[in-house]
């Protein structure tokens, strides 16, 4: 059964539109803005609810747009690698509102580097502890050390230590998601009304997903986890290597 001529009508220039984005990096630059928009209108709508995050439903539906549209990756990414390199732009400008703060800082530098490395002490020892009681094999495990590292530092650790890249990259934006997801609900249930304290959690935990789900919150809290997002991830990529590849033997 054939549509309607005016439903046909309609649909034609959609699919003019779809035919062009489709043979251009366009289609990935597009997808890629268009979903976050509709994501970030969603959450805002909905007081950004924890189960609102924009990144978590941006993915899910380029993943769904990609599958249904047996759309490969490396085309897609022939567009969204703008937006790609727009980031290394946004991690910078993330100082600006360090630099405001930095007599603050300073006074708690003590405080903040105690909670730095416990926090980063602790991620590794939980999930290296998880892995190993699963019967996790050495790759696996070394992929699943610097999960608590933004994405771009945890896949260059994971490649030294004799990880996957790939799978570092997964477990790593899985970290981000569902520390952004869970944040909310367990540090109300903590007692943890702090601002600062809650941002710099966030930031160490879930690095660049949660820091942007702490700017979505509060400035404060979103100055606080940029701030543990990027020492971590300094930290990480100086400290971890060494260790790691003597632990994995």
């Amino acid at each position: 059964m054939s549509p309607p001529l005016g439903l046909t009508g309609a649909l034609e220039p959609l699919s003019e539109v779809w035919v062009y984005l489709a043979a251009t990096p366009l289609f990935g630059l597009t997808l890629t803005l268009g979903t976050y928009v509709i994501a970030e209108r969603v959450s805002a709508r909905s007081g950004r609810h924890p189960l609102a995050n924009p990144v978590l439903w941006s993915v899910l539906a380029i993943i769904a747009v990609l599958w249904a549209t047996g759309t490969p990756y490396r085309r897609y990414f022939e567009g969204a690698q703008f937006v790609h390199f727009l980031l290394g732009t946004a991690t910078v400008a993330l100082a600006v509102p360090l630099a405001r703060l930095w007599p603050e800082l300073r006074q708690r530098a003590g405080t903040l580097l105690t909670a730095l490395l416990l926090g980063a002490s602790t991620s590794i020892v939980v999930a290296l502890g998880l892995a190993w009681m699963l019967g996790a094999s050495p790759v696996m495990m070394a992929s699943l050390l610097p999960k608590s590292v933004t994405a771009p530092i945890a896949m260059g650790i994971a490649e030294r230590i004799g990880g996957s890249a790939t799978l570092a990259a997964v477990f790593a934006v899985t970290t981000g998601i569902v520390g952004a997801l869970v944040v909310t609900p367990l540090l109300n249930a903590m007692g943890v009304r702090d601002w600062a304290a809650r941002g710099f959690a966030l930031g160490l935990a879930a690095h660049g997903i949660g820091t942007a789900r702490a700017w979505s919150v509060h400035p404060r809290a979103g100055a606080y986890a940029s701030l543990a997002m990027g020492l971590h991830g300094v930290l990480g990529a100086v400290l971890l290597p060494g260790p790691a590849r003597w632990l994995m033997g």
